[in-house]
C-alpha cells in the first residue's frame, strides 16, 4: 500500500506518506530533511510496518502560516496525524530537530509509543545535567568539533553529513544537499535556536520514560555529541546506546544499511 496527503490544521499543511501495511513506523526528519530524507528506510521497513514519513511544519512541501516556533507545536502536528491515520499505537523514529518533537510527544503520550528511537540526539533533554564520564569530558568534543567544522566551512562542506560522505560518496552528499537546500535557510536557523533554547527537560524527567529507547550515533559526528546520548541512556532501564563508526551526524543517510539493521534488531528484540 502507498498513499500520500494533506493534512490541513488551522495554521499550517501537513505532507504526509504512507507505505506498507503493520504497525505503525513514524520516522521524524531533521532539520536538514524532509518527508523525502527517509528513502533508504521505507523500502526497507514497509514490508513489515505501516511506514509514516511526513515533511514538519514550514519544511516544504509543508506549509505553516504561524510565526510560532515551539516544540510543543511539532509534537501537536505529530499528534494531529497519528489521530488522522487512526494509528493506536506507533513506533517513532528521530532524527536530530525530530527528537524534540518524538520525545516531547512520547512524555505526553507514552500509552501509544511503542518504541522510540532517538538518532543523533537527545531532544529536549539538558544532557549537562547528567552525572556521567562522558558528560565530564564534552569539552575534548567541543574543541575538536570546533576544529573540523571550521574545515568543512572552508571546504563549502555541510557539517550535518560531512567529509567522509561527500569524499566518498558524491552523488549521495548531493542529494542531502538537494533535499536540505529545499527548506529556506531562514526557518533553518530559526528553529535551530529555538530548540537548542528548549533543551531544558531534566534528567529526572527523562529517567521516567518507561518506554524502550535506542539511541544511535555517528562516531565522527561534529553536530552532536555521541556521548551525551550514552550517557541520556544510562538514565533509562529499557535504553540501548549504538555508536556507528565512519559515519557523522546522519546515520541514516550516510550508513543507511547498519541503522536499518540496527532499528529492525531493536524494534524485533524481545
Amino acid at each position: 500500500m502507498y498513499k500520500s496527503g494533506t493534512l490541513v490544521l488551522k495554521d499550517s499543511d501537513i505532507q504526509y506518506t504512507v507505505a506498507g501495511e503493520g504497525p505503525g513506523l513514524v520516522f521524524v526528519h531533521g532539520l536538514g530533511g524532509n518527508h523525502v530524507s527517509w528513502w533508504q528506510q521505507i523500502p526497507f521497513f514497509s514490508h513489515h510496518y505501516t511506514c509514516i514519513t511526513y515533511s514538519q511544519r514550514g519544511f516544504p512541501p509543508s506549509k505553516t502560516l504561524s510565526n510560532t516556533i515551539e516544540t510543543s507545536v511539532f509534537a501537536d502536528d505529530l499528534s494531529a496525524l497519528i489521530d488522522h491515520l487512526e494509528l493506536k499505537d506507533v513506533r517513532l523514529v528521530a532524527q536530530s530537530m525530530g527528537g524534540w518533537t518524538c520525545l516531547h510527544y512520547a512524555m505526553r503520550e507514552r500509552h501509544r509509543v511503542r518504541a522510540l528511537v532517538m538518532a543523533s540526539t537527545t531532544g529536549a533533554l539538558n544532557f549537562a545535567l547528567i552525572d556521567h564520564p562522558e558528560i565530564r569530558i564534552l569539552s575534548m568534543w567541543d574543541a575538536r568539533s570546533t576544529e573540523v567544522s571550521k574545515e568543512l566551512a572552508q571546504r563549502g562542506i555541510l557539517k550535518s553529513v560531512g567529509a567522509r560522505l561527500a569524499d566518498e560518496n558524491p552523488a549521495l552528499y548531493y542529494l542531502y544537499r538537494q533535499i536540505y537546500e529545499q527548506t529556506p535557510a531562514e526557518y533553518r536557523e530559526a528553529v535551530r535556536a529555538k530548540i537548542r533554547e528548549q533543551r531544558v527537560l531534566s534528567p529526572e524527567a527523562v529517567s521516567q520514560l518507561d518506554i524502550p529507547v535506542l539511541f544511535v550515533t555517528g562516531a565522527e559526528d561534529v553536530v552532536f555529541p555521541p556521548g551525551a546520548a550514552a550517557a541520556a541512556a544510562s538514565l533509562m532501564s529499557s535504553a540501548t546506546y549504538r555508536c556507528v563508526p565512519d559515519a557523522g551526524h546522519s546515520v541514516y543517510f550516510e550508513r543507511a544499511p547498519t541503522f536499518n539493521a540496527l532499528v529492525e534488531e531493536f524494534l524485533t528484540s524481545p
